[in-house]
């Protein structure tokens, strides 16, 4: 990471979100692999979904407990912040430059909220064969058909498009604007000016962060449990 003039290595994204990040990106593909292999895999496709939950419903809580540039109010733009990013006529305050600019924004939340939606309806989902959600039982029959042709069909090509669409985005900031995404993802920092103040990472927010990710896993044992009763 090559320093120039005025600028400073700032942590931008805090060791939990870079973890989430990679997580994420683990479980869902491995969910898509052991999906796509089926019979004894789908047992793991399962598992992999509740990590995936636990994962999602963790991002939530930390977009307001974690580091400031983790945290939703420093990165969902409104209309007049959005409008201001693809016109290219930033105000002071915007620091487009420093986590998720708008439109990454964007897509961020679609993806986190489509993995929820996908992931819910894989809860109350019905093969009709060997693999049932453990909430099957909560809904009625044609309200699990729904939401079962939703998890196979178009449900998981939605899903593709968005992180095809992510990948797409990495490679245009990589080869057109000579940006790379990766790397601050990876070790956290990014070269940005003196000023940009840093996100909190320190041992306190970590085990904070180790805390939510426990509660959230616990969360997601006991729904799962609920059929079970």
């Amino acid at each position: 990471m090559q320093q120039e003039a005025g600028t400073k290595a700032v942590r931008v994204w805090d060791l939990p979100t870079r973890l989430f990040h990679w997580a994420l990106v683990l479980c869902v593909l491995g969910s898509v692999l052991s999906a796509k292999i089926g019979g004894n895999a789908m047992v793991w496709h399962m598992r992999l979904g509740y990590a995936v939950l636990s994962l999602i419903l963790f991002r939530l809580l930390w977009g307001f407990l974690g580091g400031r540039w983790s945290r939703f109010t420093s990165f969902v733009p409104g209309p007049g912040k959005l409008w201001r990013y693809l016109s290219g006529r930033p105000k002071a305050g915007d620091a487009f430059e420093v986590g998720h600019n708008p439109l990454g924004a964007l897509s961020v939340l679609a993806m986190l909220g489509w993995l929820l939606l996908q992931v819910g309806s894989g809860l109350i989902a019905d093969d009709e064969i060997a693999i049932t959600g453990p909430l099957v039982r909560f809904v009625s029959t044609e309200t699990s058909l729904f939401w079962t042709s939703h998890h196979k069909s178009w449900g998981q090509w939605v899903l593709y498009a968005l992180l095809g669409l992510h990948v797409l985005a990495l490679l245009f900031y990589r080869v057109v604007k000579g940006l790379n995404l990766l790397r601050p993802m990876l070790g956290g920092d990014k070269l940005l000016p003196a000023q940009v103040p840093a996100s909190r990472d320190g041992l306190a927010s970590r085990l904070l962060a180790l805390l939510l990710l426990a509660g959230c896993a616990a969360a997601v044992a006991w729904l799962v449990g609920l059929g079970a009763f």
